[in-house]
């Protein structure tokens, strides 16, 4: 088993689309960002990314290539779980918490659940996508949104043993 941890935060600008975990929620402002800036599927590269030992979404994905401009994070997403599973390894399951002041999330969570199960290949019972808010008191408040996310990869296949 392998276990990887990440974390994204973006700050909250006008004129954008607020899209979490692929979904979009209705919101005056959205995430600032190179991509579509969905923080909470940021925050899960990373953590398959580091389970996999495979660095990060900057070395992948960099915001100094315009072929990433305005791109969707479930895309890059998809690419990450080809890397995934050209070494062999396949998700256990991913928790993920997103730190946001406002909007409201929990009529939004179970369709980030069923959208994130899709593009990771796996039962909707392996994703978990929660939110809090930081009472006004944390770095992010209501100037942006965070996220965190543990992944737990395994392998693929059974392990033959060799004789």
């Amino acid at each position: 088993m392998r276990i990887g941890h990440g974390y994204d935060v973006h700050r909250l600008a006008p004129g954008r689309r607020l899209i979490l975990c692929g979904v979009e929620i209705p919101c005056e402002q959205g995430l600032e960002g190179h991509s579509d800036a969905d923080v909470a599927v940021h925050a899960l590269m990373d953590a398959l990314l580091g389970a996999a030992g495979l660095g990060d979404i900057g070395r992948h994905f960099p915001d100094t290539d315009d072929r990433y401009l305005g791109v969707s994070s479930l895309t890059l997403l998809d690419r990450v779980m080809a890397l995934i599973d050209a070494k062999g390894l396949r998700l256990g399951n991913c928790d993920i918490t997103v730190v946001a002041q406002a909007p409201k999330l929990s009529p939004y969570m179970d369709a980030m659940r069923e959208t994130l199960a899709a593009r990771l290949h796996c039962d909707s019972d392996r994703v978990n996508v929660k939110a809090t808010t930081e009472e006004h008191l944390g770095q992010v408040s209501t100037r942006g949104i965070a996220a965190h996310a543990v992944a737990l990869l395994e392998e693929a296949g059974p392990r033959v043993k060799k004789l």
